[in-house]
């Protein structure tokens, strides 16, 4: 798909080519300005959603654009295959202003959500002699579909039994 011009853009030609996995409003956002942004008609909006919650240092700002154009022209992005210095840092700094004493980096609320499975296993295994812990997680879950009900019987290695 071509870039769009404020007069070029097609729902219908987007809706040909982009996965209708979301439940788009009729609006199509063309720029952005601290915490307001502009459609493609020309209307301004105060820009509550931010990126879902990721982007919440507003748009276009100067000293945003200034830092993110410096490490564009140094590094884009480096797998945490290698050691990153900077990485390095951040952690330092999250570790001295958290309860934390270390520092998971990922790149998806999926990595996040495998690792917070996998955290409470090893705790349940190291700190608490738990053999086979049971951990809960919603099936299907997001923010746009609705949690799916726990199965008639979850039962535990022990008597305990939950029911529905």
């Amino acid at each position: 798909m071509v870039a769009a011009s404020p007069t070029s853009f097609s729902i219908d030609a987007f809706d040909q080519v982009v996965m209708t996995t979301y439940g788009r409003f009729p609006i199509a956002l063309v720029r952005g300005e601290g915490c307001r942004v502009w459609d493609d008609q020309g209307r301004s909006y105060l820009d509550f959603v931010a990126g879902i919650a990721t982007c919440t240092l507003g748009h276009a700002h100067p000293a945003l654009v200034e830092r993110v154009n410096q490490q564009m022209q140094t590094l884009h992005h480096v797998s945490n295959l290698y050691y990153i210095p900077q990485q390095g840092a951040l952690a330092q700094w999250l570790v001295a202003h958290s309860c934390g004493d270390r520092v998971f980096f990922c790149n998806s609320g999926a990595e996040a959500n495998e690792a917070a499975i996998k955290l409470a296993r090893k705790y349940a295994h190291t700190v608490r002699h738990i053999d086979n812990p049971i951990i809960l997680t919603a099936q299907a879950s997001s923010m746009a579909a609705p949690l799916l009900p726990l199965p008639r019987r979850v039962s535990r290695s022990t008597s305990s039994t939950l029911t529905r």
